[in-house]
């Protein structure tokens, strides 16, 4: 497996991440889950390690299904298509169940769960556009 499609991969989905809660639904997601200007700003360095970290981990799984086909199989869709499914497959219903029990908003779910489905066929079309292995 190559690493530097995972790291490149990873850092997409984190650019991503960054407009879709700051200024696509940013103030929507703080007044949604109460976190405050200033709580957002805390621990900002290990909150993004941490979540890189996440997402390096998430590109190995979704790497895994894309090379599950040949190389010439492989393009920006077809990743994509895997990276969306894994997100319908595994994330959001794992995200669901959460925020069922955690009595959180449906406007809180659509944030959530169509950045994952973003970030996921993001993430997906770039390892399948890479094609390094």
């Amino acid at each position: 497996m190559a690493y530097l499609e995972l790291f490149i991969a990873a850092i997409a989905a984190f650019l991503l991440g960054f407009a879709w809660y700051t200024v696509l639904f940013g103030k929507a997601w703080q007044t949604e889950t109460g976190v405050t200007d200033e709580q957002a700003q805390s621990n900002m360095a290990l909150t993004h390690g941490l979540t890189f970290v996440m997402m390096l981990i998430i590109a190995g799984a979704i790497n895994f299904i894309v090379n599950l086909h040949g190389p010439e199989e492989q393009n920006f869709v077809h990743g994509a298509f895997h990276g969306l499914l894994s997100a319908l497959m595994y994330a959001i219903p794992a995200v669901t169940i959460h925020y069922l029990y955690q009595r959180k908003s449906i406007k809180l779910w659509l944030i959530d769960a169509s950045y994952l489905a973003a970030f996921f066929a993001l993430m997906g079309g770039v390892l399948g556009a890479l094609n390094l292995g």
